[in-house]
């Protein structure tokens, strides 16, 4: 049981029209009394829970501090599941530290980031995936990520995982029975029927990991980055997707030397976008640099558009580049499509394939929208829109996902070759506290402060 109160600013630091003190734990109530005065000279605890109350809060000398509306919120339909008091006052600074501090001086203690939502999932009222949702939710990049964000804060991932647990208890259950019981002779456990429900999980698991490429772009933003030999368009091109001369464009080479980069959101995929100096052999010392932070970024991009001059024939720097893209995630781009072309396209489909190839011109726009229609098709699949099914979006979420699944395939082997069933007992097991840790049924102590230490304070 959780005995102290906390308290903290629920609200953006900063000048605006309400800011907001919340207050929660078992002196919550007591704590609200001492500060707020209702205009009608009742007590909150005399109106019914869930009511805002107009009145004002005083200092400890008795001095008004603020005009505020107060809400009593009793335990356990709160936030946290806990007696909860919030203050809403003017959004100023001064205003916020001040009852903050009021707060503190008669029994609330400064809450750490995110303890709000760990008392939440403390007490109950939500799980972890549900807890880490809501720091999803406030950081969307884009309307879909926050329609993910949204249907994992209603739980619809854990219920998933929670009912492959189940069946996988189940396995355990049984083939104990067997083990503690063989002379009773369990002819409903075989080897097949334990096959057959590691079959299912894992094709389940591997459903939920199929869309994980989908959940974490949403989530985070692909990392994408334009490379090519100077004077292709790279600059041109980044314009053309920005709609706004963001970069500097002249007939001159290397006339961008640093990176430029910009976030944005093409049809609702947030990119982080690059734009890079041309890869190029130089002796001028900034364009070396320019070129290998180029390289740089083209090794950690999840995605690298690779342009090249469709007006001009495939150059030896050319070929560079597009060596070095073959290795990853890679669109190829023939840019001025609005000039005779001389460069073999038929040559670049053969190599990386058709569907990456891509003609168009930065200059007039033709052909931006193949390129959107591309890039959705790569982050949504074939579909190029959101579906309704679950998206995993956290890196934490995938790679457990990803260890149960092997040790899934492993007790499948042992179960396959008729190992003992300890074998498979002791993979099964390991597969359901991988999956507990995502919901935060079998997770460490350290993980929980570990993952609610990156929420920001007052959630």
């Amino acid at each position: 049981m959780i005995e102290d109160t906390i308290s903290a600013v629920a609200t953006a630091l900063g000048e605006g029209s309400v800011g907001i003190i919340r207050i929660s734990g078992e002196q919550a109530l007591e704590i609200g009394e001492k500060l707020f005065k209702a205009a009608s000279k009742k007590k909150i605890v005399e109106y019914p829970v869930n009511t805002l109350v107009y009145g004002h809060v005083y200092d400890l000398d008795g001095s008004l501090v603020d005009e505020v509306l107060a809400v009593y919120m009793k335990a356990p339909r709160s936030y946290t599941a806990e007696d909860v008091v919030e203050l809403q006052c003017h959004g100023g600074v001064q205003s916020l530290k001040k009852l903050l501090q009021l707060t503190y001086a008669v029994g609330a203690r400064p809450a750490e980031p995110g303890e709000f939502t760990k008392r939440a999932f403390l007490n109950g009222r939500i799980d972890l995936t549900q807890a880490e949702a809501v720091m999803d939710i406030i950081q969307s990049r884009s309307e879909q990520g926050l329609k993910l964000a949204a249907r994992q804060q209603q739980g619809q991932l854990a219920k998933e995982l929670r009912a492959l647990r189940r069946s996988l208890v189940d396995v355990i259950v049984n083939l104990e029975a067997v083990i503690d019981y063989p002379e009773e002779d369990i002819e409903d456990v075989t080897y097949n029927k334990v096959t057959d429900t590691l079959d299912t999980t894992c094709n389940e698991i591997e459903r939920l990991l199929s869309h994980a490429h989908t959940g974490k772009i949403l989530r985070e933003g692909l990392r994408t980055v334009i490379v090519g030999r100077p004077n292709v368009g790279k600059s041109s091109l980044l314009n053309a997707l920005l709609r706004e001369e963001r970069a500097i464009v002249s007939e001159y080479a290397g006339t961008t030397r640093d990176v430029i980069e910009e976030q944005l959101l093409i049809d609702g995929v947030p990119l982080v976008l690059a734009d890079t100096a041309g890869i190029h052999a130089t002796d001028d010392f900034v364009e070396k640099i320019g070129v290998e932070r180029s390289l740089k970024l083209m090794q950690d991009a999840e995605l690298v558009i690779c342009v090249v001059d469709g007006s001009q024939g495939l150059k030896s720097e050319d070929e560079e580049i597009l060596k070095a893209a073959e290795s990853k995630a890679c669109v190829i781009i023939v840019n001025k499509s609005d000039l005779t072309q001389l460069a073999d396209i038929s040559v670049l489909e053969n190599r990386f394939g058709k569907e990456k190839v891509l003609t168009l011109s930065a200059k007039t726009l033709t052909g931006v929208e193949e390129f959107t229609t591309w890039l959705k098709n790569y982050v949504y699949g074939q579909e190029g829109a959101l579906g309704d099914g679950i998206y995993v979006q956290n890196a934490r979420h995938e790679n457990l996902l990803r260890e149960a699944l092997r040790s899934l395939e492993d007790a499948k082997m042992a179960a396959e070759g008729m190992l003992p069933y300890d074998c498979i007992v002791i993979d099964v097991r390991n597969a359901i506290d991988m999956l507990g840790e995502i919901t935060g049924d079998t997770v460490h102590d350290e993980i929980i402060n570990e993952i609610f230490s990156r929420f920001c304070i007052g959630k």
